[in-house]
């Protein structure tokens, strides 16, 4: 992999612990802006809303952009926006600053994406893709758990002060290391909108969106709610939370990087047997949460399972997309965050029902559930309607005339 490729991803670490980072600070937000903690809770949709709606947008506004130039120009107004809501006193400024980062994360990955896939072999886009996606993974292993203790010994702001730092020198290595002419055509020369958009269009394409969205799904949804289902039904001390989420993220990076190669190679069998167990995972710990033990042992398995299966997906809409070089990420990264958004409200909505605290488990399972039987009954009626494969060397003999 082109050395660049990991310092795109390490812009992207900060990028996530930005959009994860919150779920920790929030009450002291909101006792600093004075604001009621469900207000507060505001941040966070801000930014899920600003990445899903944000990520085809941007891209389609970076499109004529050379990557070297579009990129910075996203890290830079990230950065900003994490300065602005480090010093503001001002909620409203606040929720703005999110707004904003969002739509240039969504803008800065989607054109990543694009440029990552574009510099390497063809038959090597899940391996790019998972550098990326290792960044966010990383962000649950390190980011945020460094983030929450930082704003707990430092107060919120400091965690906003950090991931500016941090993006500091991705910003210096993107601008010296990327290529200008990634996620160009062979030409040179952009494909046109209107021939992205037909692209995009692509049955194939949007089934491999929906299934990374109801996944994505699941994963936010319990990993959102990660920290009461450990606490409250497995028993575990407050203290070890932090720890929890980094056996989480572990598990996550282990997945991505062991994905992105079988992504390349065997997609088929890995999302078959991958969806498979990532339902069985989800039903288990569902039905064994009140056993620590049983807890640890599925969180790093689950997180493993969950970033494999969703990197894997990833890929594969990229792979049927090669028409929208540009897009593609936009729309890729669009599905993740309609799930990261849909998840966690779903487990919220089945909270507030009075399901318990593995009600958010149990919605993670039935939207597994649910991506394996849409994914299989595409995948019948794409046999179903294939030609039937002849023996070779077999050529088919005419009807004889009477």
């Amino acid at each position: 992999m082109p050395f660049f490729l990991y310092l795109l991803g390490l812009a992207v670490f900060a990028q996530g612990t930005s959009e994860f980072m919150l779920s920790g600070l929030l009450p002291d937000i909101a006792a600093d802006l004075r604001v009621p903690l469900s207000a507060a809770g505001a941040l966070t949709s801000a930014f899920a809303v600003g990445m899903g709606v944000g990520a085809p947008l941007m891209a389609l506004l970076a499109r004529r952009r050379p990557p070297r130039r579009a990129l910075p120009a996203f890290l830079v107004t990230f950065l900003l926006v994490h300065v602005v809501g480090a010093v503001t006193t001002s909620f409203p400024v606040l929720l703005a600053t999110r707004v904003v980062a969002a739509l240039a994360n969504a803008g800065f990955l989607a054109v990543a994406l694009a440029t990552a896939t574009s510099v390497v072999a063809p038959d090597a886009k899940g391996r790019a893709t998972s550098v990326l996606l290792g960044g966010t993974t990383l962000a649950c292993v390190a980011g945020v758990p460094a983030g929450a203790l930082l704003g707990a010994a430092c107060g919120w702001r400091s965690a906003f002060w950090a991931v500016a730092a941090v993006s500091v020198p991705a910003l210096v290595a993107i601008v010296r290391s990327v290529p200008a002419d990634g996620g160009r055509a062979p030409d040179g020369e952009p494909v046109r909108v209107r021939g992205e958009l037909r692209t995009l269009r692509s049955p194939r394409l949007l089934l491999t969106l929906l299934l990374g969205a109801l996944v994505n799904g699941a994963t936010f949804c319990t990993f959102t709610y990660l920290a009461p289902l450990v606490t409250e039904v497995a028993g575990i001390g407050t203290g070890w939370v932090p720890a929890v989420l980094a056996l989480f993220g572990l598990g996550a990076f282990a997945g991505v990087s062991a994905g992105g190669r079988l992504a390349d190679t065997r997609p088929v069998p890995l999302l078959l047997a991958g969806g498979a167990a990532l339902l069985t995972g989800w039903t288990l710990l569902a039905l064994t949460a009140g056993s620590p033990v049983a807890a640890l042992l599925l969180v790093p398995a689950l997180g493993a399972l969950s970033f494999g299966v969703g990197s894997t997906l990833v890929a594969r809409a990229l792979y049927a997309a090669t028409g929208a070089p540009t897009l593609a990420g936009g729309f890729a990264t669009a599905a993740l965050n309609v799930g990261a958004a849909l998840g966690p409200w779903l487990g919220g909505a089945a909270l507030a029902a009075g399901f318990g605290y593995r009600a958010p488990v149990g919605v993670s399972a039935l939207l597994v559930a649910l991506a394996l039987a849409v994914g299989g009954v595409a995948l019948a009626a794409s046999r179903r309607l294939s030609p039937p494969r002849r023996a070779p060397g077999c050529v088919p003999v005419p009807p004889r005339r009477r």
